[in-house]
């Protein structure tokens, strides 16, 4: 970036020209110096344009794999006519006498890379400045395009060091120790599905997970069962980024799979009394719950990072859930394309999971590619199929995808099973596992995924049973509402026996 030597308050723009000179002199001097700072230092990275434009002349020949030294930079620069421009020969061979040694060049590198980060972000904060006192701006395109600048600024910066192995054991040894340690063999967060989670091991952190399907197969369905499970039954800290659907509806959503009384019924709030007994008495499971949702519509990547660390630094969040990846976007940073755009927010999520060090799970859209083919295995979602960008697959440590059969109207696999209210998650993608699939059970009614043994319903101590309530599964009844035995009448008109209901 062009930056002023001086601004309005007469600062001097962050420079440390004796390092500069003291960096360029030692690589003409030392043949391996160039390796120690190549990741650190870019052209721009000098301050003074002649510097820049050597160290750039001294990249090429490193690229080139030619000798470096005072004679072939002179002679490389004269050769691309800006051998003058950098103040001749003189000044090159000035150069080399500035440096006895290349011991600190690395530290030196640093040094100027921190002056040269210093300049950018007094540019960028004078140009958010300018814009913020221009009346035509809109504010909140403003804040969209200053927080992309400041995540490129903050991308240059976060480059980290090699590490020696030792250290990288002890904590892989931990981890197995940790792993060894529980009951249910899991070395991540369990997803509350038994046989998912034997696959998977559970969520594991720092890895992007991206779960998708075509509409209308259950995407937000499976993630808020999972939630359920994760964050009301095992108080497991969970954060829900909804670009789709408000906080109330998601709210709602929850109670139909929590209540187990069908969403119709909720959302007219035509209810029997034994459900409107049975709404009282559920719903007490979700106060209180670790479960946080946030509905910011068309959310950028970058307020995801600023409220995903909060998340996890206030209230201890485990895992953040997406739904769904197509509706974010990159405000502030250029793109040619949506594709460009995709590429960008999958490779943040998965440098934010390694960041916070949990796991993000994203639910994406898929392609009409699934809608085009025939037959049981050509409505199988594949890879190919995930939507706008190829980049989400590369990302992405494991790729699920949400397959119900009973919707292309296929009830039998191939073996014969039956597929009435089967889903399959199949793990396409796994980086650090098995691939496979698991059969679970799909609930529509109440918009809910569950493993196949799992009962639909185990009353509560104390509570009565009523049969038959909308689907035909046991739903619990209040003592006060049912009549006595020996004076209610059965489905069929005739009295009911004495003692116990036989169901």
């Amino acid at each position: 970036m062009n930056v002023p030597e001086e601004d309005a308050y007469g600062h001097v723009q962050p420079q440390a020209l004796e390092f500069e000179e003291a960096v360029l002199g030692a690589l003409m001097i030392e043949q391996d110096a160039y390796s120690q700072v190549s990741e650190i230092l870019r052209p721009e990275s000098f301050y003074d344009h002649r510097h820049q434009l050597i160290y750039e002349a001294i990249r090429t020949l490193n690229l080139q794999q030619k000798p470096v030294d005072i004679l072939t930079v002179t002679e490389h620069l004269n050769t691309m006519g800006k051998l003058e421009e950098v103040g001749g020969p003189f000044y090159i061979t000035q150069l080399s006498g500035k440096v006895a040694s290349s011991a600190h060049i690395e530290y030196h590198a640093r040094i100027i890379a921190q002056k040269f980060l210093a300049r950018e972000l007094i540019t960028f904060t004078s140009l958010v400045q300018t814009k913020a006192f221009d009346t035509t701006v809109d504010v909140d395109d403003l804040m969209q395009e200053a927080e992309g600048k400041l995540f490129e600024i903050s991308q240059q910066n976060m480059k980290k060091d090699y590490t020696q192995i030792n250290p990288v054991i002890r904590e892989a040894y931990d981890m197995l120790q940790k792993a060894a340690a529980r009951s249910d063999g899991l070395s991540g967060l369990s997803s509350g599905f038994e046989k998912l989670d034997k696959m998977t091991s559970g969520w594991q952190n720092s890895d992007l997970v991206i779960i998708a399907a075509r509409p209308a197969m259950g995407k937000t369905a499976f993630v808020l069962s999972m939630a359920k499970k994760m964050a009301v039954d095992m108080k497991i800290p969970v954060a829900m980024f909804s670009l789709e659907m408000s906080n109330v509806q998601l709210v709602n959503r929850m109670i139909v799979n929590v209540c187990e009384i069908p969403g119709e019924k909720l959302k007219s709030g035509q209810l029997a009394p034994y459900e409107w007994s049975q709404l009282d008495n559920k719903i007490t499971q979700l106060y209180d719950a670790p479960f946080y949702v946030d509905d910011t519509p068309s959310l950028s990547v970058f307020e995801l990072r600023t409220k995903a660390r909060r998340l996890v630094r206030e209230h201890g969040v485990k895992i953040i859930l997406i739904d769904y990846l197509q509706l974010m976007n990159a405000s502030g940073m250029s793109f040619g394309s949506r594709q460009e755009e995709v590429s960008t927010i999958s490779r943040s999520l998965k440098g934010l999971a390694k960041e916070l060090n949990i796991p993000i799970i994203a639910l994406s859209q898929l392609n009409r590619g699934v809608e085009n083919r025939e037959g049981i295995d050509g409505k199988r979602p594949q890879l190919s199929d995930l939507r706008e960008s190829g980049a989400i697959e590369q990302d992405a440590d494991m790729v699920c995808f949400i397959h119900r059969p009973e919707y292309y109207k296929i009830y039998q696999d191939e073996k014969g099973h039956d597929l009435h209210g089967m889903a399959e998650i199949i793990i396409a993608k796994h980086r650090n596992g098995a691939v496979g699939d698991v059969l679970l059970k799909f609930r529509g009614e109440y918009a809910r995924f569950q493993d196949p043994e799992e009962d639909a319903y185990v009353p509560m101590p104390g509570e009565a049973v009523a049969f038959g309530a909308g689907q035909g599964e046991d739903v619990p009844l209040p003592a006060a509402d049912m009549v006595p035995p020996s004076d209610a009448a059965s489905p069929f008109g005739a009295p009911l026996p004495e003692g116990p209901l036989p169901f």
